[in-house]
């Protein structure tokens, strides 16, 4: 593995439990409280945090070795890349992974590959990210 950026924590299942136990504990202040209706809270909210997270994970992840690169779901082989650097983004070009832009709090980095098309690539830190690209790119 020469690059890899996850597309997510798993930090925020937190908040589904940190949720239920405030409301917990301001029924508690206030009146009556349902212990069992805040597990079920706090259960549902955990259960859509895990897909949220899980979906980010798969797509924003960013994974670079010697044979593949991966963008989110979206794999390209090394030998395919024939350039990395003064590669300009023409308009319109294929963002890598699907999406219509970069991600938000990326940043593009444009590959041109062996048949002449540029496409966008994407990291929080480009630099790493040309680094790994400079070890396995021989061109």
């Amino acid at each position: 593995m020469l690059y890899r950026e996850s597309g997510s924590s798993w930090w925020p299942l937190l908040w589904g439990p940190a949720f239920a136990v405030c409301g917990y504990l301001v029924e508690l202040i206030t009146g009556p409280a349902s212990a069992a209706l805040w597990t079920i809270v706090g259960l549902v909210l955990t259960l859509c945090a895990v897909v949220w997270v899980n979906l980010r994970v798969k797509t924003g992840s960013i994974e670079l070795t010697a044979e593949d690169a991966r963008f989110g779901r979206e794999k390209l082989p090394v030998a395919m890349i024939e350039a990395f650097t003064d590669v300009g983004a023409p308009t319109g070009a294929k963002v890598l992974g699907g999406g219509w832009s970069v991600p938000k709090g990326t940043t593009a980095v444009p590959l041109r590959l062996v048949d002449g098309t540029v496409v966008l690539a994407w990291a929080r830190d480009p630099e790493a990210l040309l680094a790994g690209l400079r070890r396995v790119v021989r061109r």
